[in-house]
């Protein structure tokens, strides 16, 4: 096991090592979680094997520092999301968020019972750990700040931010057939209280919190928006606050929370008179002040808090996916394990978002990079762990293990490797004509 002072000079020499090399990765088709990997599996066991890192031993840290790192990621996202809130605009990433959702879980769970032997509550669960894309690991093809209008990017945005909280219906439905839950005889419980009642009251705990704390900075401010606040501090508080009442009533935190910070940065558009420019080029530009009595754009809490959180996702990231590298083996690579990733990516995400996006009018160059681009990563690490702490059985808990790490390595290099090509010849093609 690598020693604390090493665990310093790994991470501490990593951090400085991409500070120093930004401007020269950018036109290399390499990200960030790329290179935490190849640092991960290089100190790891699959090469030197100086550290390893044991899922099963360790899942309730690692439940813990996932959960962390996909609630500031999905703050990060919801106060990204372009005004205002229309049904046209968010049509196709809800339908992707549930239709496609839904669409993913069955074939998973098809495939994992017919090809690979599992039994039929663990394939559900399966499903449910690897459908998700990543509001994490997919910065490059996400929303890049408040102002950013591109279509495909906000629905790759939106759906990451709310599909890791319509997962957790179909997690519960896999606990509930492996006798780790209860779901009721008919599976009316499971409908009225893990679909209906927690999908609901997530989200309109998470609106309704990021409204009112919306009102309150506004109040507290003034109408010459002078006084100061800890901008950081708000939206760490928000993100506490409705997690925890949210876990309470047993609603679904991840939605409230994402949708606490659309809340928040929509009410605070509106009572600063905000306008948004749309964009004629990918960069899309900043808000515009509209109305006589305001000369500067005011103070807007949820933009002021979001450098800190990017920062700490960054933090997040270096730190699991070097853990991720950590915990794969050479053996950890069977046909098995690389075969079920292919069948997600090549035929899963496909045909799942190809059924969401029926009827969109979206081109068919978007469809199929919205098609490709369903990042997993940090999300499918979390609900993975937390099936282990609800209680698993060891033998299943090994092999959803081996399948989900191999699901989300091959995605950082299939989907990090391609995502700059495919994202310049999409804005060429789409400005060009």
């Amino acid at each position: 096991m690598i020693s604390t002072p090493l665990w310093f000079l790994l991470v501490g020499g990593l951090l400085l090592f991409m500070a120093l090399t930004t401007s020269r990765q950018k036109p290399l088709p390499v990200t960030s979680a790329i290179i935490y990997l190849a640092v991960g599996l290089l100190v790891g066991p699959t090469v030197l094997n100086v550290f390893h890192f044991n899922p099963l031993k360790q899942s309730a840290l690692l439940e813990v520092l996932t959960e962390v790192a996909v609630l500031i990621s999905l703050f990060s996202a919801g106060v990204k999301m372009p005004a205002p809130v229309s049904f046209k605009r968010w049509r196709t990433p809800v339908l992707l968020a549930t239709v496609s959702m839904t669409a993913s879980v069955a074939m998973v769970a098809a495939f994992s019972y017919y090809m690979l032997g599992l039994p039929l509550g663990a394939c559900i669960l399966l499903g449910a750990i690897v459908a998700p894309t990543d509001p994490v690991l997919a910065t490059d093809v996400q929303i890049r700040h408040p102002g950013d209008q591109d279509e495909l990017r906000f629905a790759l945005t939106c759906e990451a931010g709310m599909n890791d909280g319509s997962a957790f219906p179909f997690v519960m439905l896999g606990m509930g057939l492996l006798g780790l839950h209860e779901v009721g005889e008919t599976g009316m419980r499971w409908i009225l209280l893990d679909v209906l009642w927690a999908t609901l009251a997530g989200i309109a705990v998470g609106v309704v919190s990021g409204t009112l704390l919306a009102r309150l900075i506004w109040k507290i401010r003034g109408q010459k928006q002078s006084r100061e606040l800890m901008d950081d501090f708000l939206g760490l508080g928000l993100i506490g606050v409705v997690y925890g009442l949210s876990v309470l009533i047993d609603a679904w935190g991840f939605l409230a929370v994402f949708f606490a910070a659309v809340a928040l940065h929509q009410t605070e558009l509106k009572l600063a008179g905000i306008v948004k420019h749309t964009p004629q080029t990918p960069h899309a530009s900043a808000p515009v002040v509209a109305g006589p009595d305001i000369a500067e754009p005011p103070a807007i809490v949820s933009e002021g808090s979001l450098v800190f959180k990017e920062h700490l996702e960054r933090l997040s990231e270096v730190l699991l996916i070097l853990l991720v590298g950590g915990m794969l083996f050479i053996d950890s690579w069977s046909w098995r394990a690389v075969g079920f990733a292919v069948f997600l990516f090549v035929v899963v995400r496909p045909v799942s978002v190809l059924l969401g996006m029926l009827g969109s009018g979206a081109s068919w160059r978007m469809r199929g990079l919205i098609g490709w681009f369903g990042v997993r990563g940090i999300g499918s690490l979390y609900y993975l762990m937390y099936v282990i702490q609800h209680g698993l059985p060891q033998s299943l808990s090994l092999q959803l293990i081996q399948l989900t790490l191999i699901v989300v390595t091959l995605s950082i290099l299939a989907h990090g490797a391609s995502v700059k090509p495919l994202m310049n010849q999409f804005w060429r093609r789409k400005y060009r004509g």
